[in-house]
């Protein structure tokens, strides 16, 4: 697993959950679906903002593993806005050699959405110069379940001992392994909650939450939340600069 970086003016890894389409349109009389399609849009300027400040790494929630709860109406309908956004998208992910990568529980999803989705993927695979990571039918809880029982698959077969299970093996049999842990993790519409995401990557993720609906959210919503982060040290558990330095001298 990637070693945190303790200061960073700009985050590696910014990870969001996008929430406030629903009650976007509901203050507008409109269907929710319209709440997520104008979403679609802050996907697009957040997107562009991290390739323009250099943000390697960006996660989305798009569809957690509790939103096939919803009507079926709405389900169906964000996954047409699904297939919808990657055919729109697949040109700017090739114009700013973006791969596009996926964790969760891909077998969930509609034939027409996994295949369109194995489609970009496997056309964006050689691609390291941004990552756009979709959370789709994911769930942090059953991420962790999942490592676990892969886990002690492989200790039951006798290909691992569990005396060598510890945190940095645990970590390579998460979703992507290979994708750092998120630096920052944001929240639009107020909500103070993580909403199961990301829950083992997210030990040290410094959180920002803002009132501001996703359907709102822009350039400058997100320009203020790295900002914030700028701001912020990062201990992990240790002493800051300042106080390291005060206690060496005392």
């Amino acid at each position: 697993m990637p070693e945190p970086s303790a200061m960073l003016s700009r985050p590696l890894h910014v990870a969001i959950i996008m929430d406030g389409n629903g009650r976007w349109a509901a203050q507008r009389g409109l269907p929710r679906l319209r709440g997520h399609e104008a979403g679609t849009e802050s996907v697009q300027a957040v997107v562009r903002a991290c390739r323009d400040r250099g943000i390697r790494y960006l996660t989305l929630y798009a569809f957690s593993v509790e939103n096939w709860k919803r009507p079926r109406e709405e389900v169906g309908g964000l996954m047409n806005l699904l297939v919808r956004f990657l055919r729109d998208q697949e040109r700017e992910l090739h114009a700013h050699a973006i791969r596009l990568r996926l964790i969760g529980r891909q077998e969930d999803l509609p034939e027409e959405v996994r295949r369109e989705l194995d489609r970009v993927t496997n056309a964006t695979r050689s691609y390291e110069k941004g990552h756009l990571i979709l959370a789709l039918s994911y769930g942090g809880r059953t991420e962790i379940a999942t490592a676990a029982r892969r886990i002690a698959e492989q200790v039951k077969a006798g290909h691992l001992e569990p005396a060598a299970v510890d945190e940095a093996l645990f970590s390579r049999f998460l979703y992507a392994p290979d994708i750092p842990d998120p630096d920052l993790i944001i929240r639009t519409s107020g909500e103070m909650r993580l909403s199961n995401f990301l829950l083992w990557q997210s030990a040290y993720a410094e959180l920002y939450v803002t009132p501001v609906l996703w359907p709102d959210f822009r350039e400058r919503e997100f320009e203020a939340a790295l900002d914030e982060f700028s701001r912020r040290q990062r201990r992990f558990g240790g002493l800051g600069a300042e106080e390291g330095s005060s206690e060496a001298v005392s």
